[in-house]
C-alpha cells in the first residue's frame, strides 16, 4: 500500500511521545432516540419537506445511544487516547438524559479511552434562540449541570463547535437548522454563541475543569486572482469567517469595527469571551478559494450562496476532491497553522486539530488513507515549523447522519449499514490504527 505506515521507504514522521490521537462524532449525528429526548432546531428542521437532500432524520441515525458499548469497542480496537463526542442539551434537558453520558464516559474510561466532550454542537433545544441573549446565560446553566455530574472523569472540555458555521448555515444562509435567511442580520447569533462560549468557560472552570477549549472551524482564504476586486473580497470573506470567530477569543476585540454590529454591552461582554483557554481547538478542511461577486446564486459544497453576497466562493482547480466536491489540499493545513502562529503569537494557546477529514464512498477507502496521511505529514511539518499543536482528531468514528445531506456523505472510518445498523471498519480504519501503533 502507498501510504502504509509501516512502509520503511516512507514512514509517518513520529509526533510528540504526549501527542493526542484521537476521533470524534456529535449527538444528533449518530445517537438516535430521538424519542427519549426533547426536541431539537434539527428535529423541527429535518421534519419539514426539501430541508435534508435525501429525506431523511436523525430519528434513529447510527442507533449509538443502545450501540454504545459495540463504538467503545471499536475506539480501543482503534488504538485512539482520546474520544471526543458532543453531548445533547435535549437530552440532558429530559428525565434519565445525563444518565446516559453517565454509563458512556464510564464505558471509555473502562476502555482507557479519553472522553472529550463537546457541550454545544448544533442541537439547540427548540424553545431557544441563539438570536437571544438569555440562550447564551442558559447554556452556562446547562453547562454547570453536566459538569457537576461528569467532572469526576472529565477532564478536557470542548464549549461549543463552529460557531461560525451555525451562524452562515443556519441563520444567515437557511441550508441548515434553525432555517433562517437572515444575511448579516445573523451576527447576534454568532455574538450569542460566542458569549455562550465565554460564560461556558467560567462554569468549567467554577467546577473545578482544568482543560478547556473550543472548536472553531478555519482555512486559509485564497483570492481568486490578484485583481484588487478579488483580493478585497476573499479579505472580507477571511474576516467573516476566521477572524470573527478567532479574535473576540484570542484578543479579547472584534476585528475591523464588527463590534458595532453586535448587540448589548459588547466590551463587558468580550471580558467574557476571551476568558483564557488551555488550548484552542480548529477543525481543518480545506482552504476556500473567493473572488468578487459575479451576481448570480452559487451552490458550492452543497451550499447555495446568494447574489447579494458580496464575495464569490470559486472551484480550487488541479486538485482532487472529495465525493462531497470539497478540495483535497493538505499543504493548507501547514498554511493555516503557520499564518495562526504568525497572527496571534503568544496570544494563541497550543492547537488541537479537532476535526480533520473527508467524505468517500466505500469500505476499501483508498481516497481517505491518502487524505488522512497527507494531512498528517502537513500537520508535521507545521509541528516542525515550531506551531505548538497538541492533537489531532480524525471526523468521524462513524458514517453518519451529515445535516442537510442526510446519510448521502459518508465521513466515517467505521461503515455503517443505515438498514441494519452492522458496522463494518472500513480500510482506513486499518490504516490508522497501524499508524497509532507505529506511533508508540
Amino acid at each position: 500500500m502507498a501510504n502504509d505506515p509501516r512502509d520503511a521507504a516512507n514512514p509517518m514522521p513520529r509526533f510528540p511521545a504526549d501527542f493526542l490521537w484521537g476521533v470524534s462524532t456529535s449527538a444528533h449525528q449518530i445517537e438516535g432516540a430521538a424519542d427519549q429526548r426533547e426536541p431539537s432546531v434539527w428535529d423541527t428542521f429535518t421534519a419539514a419537506p426539501g430541508r435534508v437532500k435525501d429525506g431523511s432524520t436523525a430519528a434513529v441515525a447510527c442507533d449509538h445511544y443502545h450501540r454504545y458499548p459495540e463504538d467503545v469497542a471499536l475506539l480501543s480496537g482503534l488504538g485512539v487516547d482520546a474520544y471526543r463526542f458532543s453531548i445533547s442539551w435535549p437530552r440532558v434537558n429530559s428525565p434519565g438524559g445525563l444518565d446516559f453520558y453517565d454509563r458512556l464516559v464510564d464505558e471509555l474510561c473502562a476502555a482507557g479511552v479519553r472522553p472529550v466532550p463537546t457541550l454545544f454542537h448544533w442541537d439547540l433545544p427548540v424553545r431557544l434562540d441563539w438570536l437571544e441573549r438569555d440562550t447564551a446565560a442558559r447554556f452556562a446553566e446547562y453547562v454547570s449541570v453536566v459538569a457537576g455530574r461528569l467532572g469526576d472523569r472529565v477532564t478536557k472540555w470542548i464549549t461549543v463547535n463552529e460557531p461560525a458555521e451555525h451562524t452562515l448555515l443556519g441563520h444567515a444562509l437557511g441550508t441548515h437548522a434553525p432555517g433562517r435567511q437572515l444575511l448579516f442580520d445573523a451576527l447576534p447569533a454568532a455574538h450569542h454563541q460566542l458569549l455562550g462560549h465565554g460564560l461556558a468557560v467560567q462554569a468549567l472552570r467554577a467546577a473545578g475543569a482544568a482543560d478547556v477549549g473550543i472548536a472553531n472551524s478555519h482555512g486559509p482564504t485564497w483570492p481568486a486572482s490578484g485583481e484588487t476586486a478579488d483580493v478585497e473580497a476573499a479579505a472580507f470573506y477571511d474576516l467573516l469567517l476566521n477572524r470573527l470567530f478567532a479574535e473576540p477569543v484570542l484578543l479579547g476585540e472584534y476585528p475591523e469595527g464588527l463590534g458595532d454590529l453586535m448587540p448589548g454591552d459588547v466590551q463587558a461582554d468580550l471580558k467574557v469571551i476571551s476568558e483564557p483557554l488551555d488550548w484552542y481547538g480548529i477543525n481543518y478542511y480545506a482552504p476556500t478559494k473567493v473572488g468578487a461577486p459575479q451576481g448570480t446564486e452559487i451552490e458550492f459544497g452543497g451550499i447555495r450562496m446568494p447574489a447579494e453576497l458580496p464575495f464569490s466562493v470559486q472551484q480550487i482547480e488541479g486538485v482532487p476532491v472529495t465525493d462531497f466536491g470539497w478540495p483535497v489540499v493538505p499543504e493548507g493545513l501547514t498554511e493555516l497553522l503557520t499564518t495562526f502562529r504568525d497572527r496571534y503569537g503568544d496570544r494563541l494557546p497550543p492547537i488541537v486539530i479537532t476535526e480533520n477529514g473527508c467524505s468517500y464512498e466505500g469500505v476499501d477507502d483508498q481516497e481517505r488513507i491518502a487524505y488522512l496521511d497527507g494531512h498528517l505529514r502537513a500537520l508535521h511539518r507545521a509541528v516542525e515549523a515550531g506551531v505548538d499543536v497538541r492533537g489531532y482528531f480524525v471526523w468521524s468514528l462513524l458514517d453518519n447522519f451529515e445535516w442537510a445531506e442526510g446519510y448521502e456523505r459518508r465521513f466515517g472510518l467505521v461503515h455503517v449499514d443505515f438498514e441494519t445498523l452492522a458496522r463494518t471498519p472500513k480500510a482506513s480504519y486499518a490504516w490508522l490504527r497501524d499508524v497509532l501503533r507505529a506511533q508508540g
